[in-house]
């Protein structure tokens, strides 16, 4: 392997980290599309994260006796009990409480912040909306 003599001084140059020759030692380009690529990365990635997040820790705030809930190891039961962690004297909803879950004929306790999903809510009143629509459908 034989490198010829015009190779030479540009594989030295290269080689010495000196900026090539057609002037482009400005950083900026490269910055605006790093600081576009982390913009395109926050508004489709990271922020819906925190919004389905927020959601998801909401409605295990606002969770019920009655409530049907997945726990994270998939198992589908109702809520029958939920004791509530003290804050400062007063009962307060944290993620830490023990849910009492009757499934089947089985009742287990897990913590509030296990529970992957709330499938259906005691507080929603979606049966009487369903029975407006099909009444509404028929006269």
């Amino acid at each position: 392997m034989t490198l010829g003599i015009s190779a030479t001084p540009a594989l030295l140059a290269l080689l010495q980290g000196a900026p090539p020759a057609g002037g482009g030692g400005s950083l900026t380009p490269l910055l605006f599309q790093f600081g576009l690529i982390f913009l395109i990365f926050y508004f489709l990635i990271i922020r819906p994260q925190q919004k389905q997040r927020k959601r998801h820790e909401e409605a295990l705030r606002q969770l019920r006796r009655g409530d049907r809930v997945v726990t994270g190891g998939g198992i589908i039961g109702e809520v029958v009990h939920i004791k509530e962690g003290m804050v400062e004297g007063a009962p307060k909803p944290t993620m830490d409480d023990e849910v009492t879950i009757k499934s089947g004929e089985s009742r287990f306790i897990n913590e509030r912040g296990r529970i992957a999903k709330v499938i259906s809510s005691t507080g929603t009143s979606e049966a009487p909306k369903q029975k407006r629509d099909h009444a509404s459908d028929m006269g």
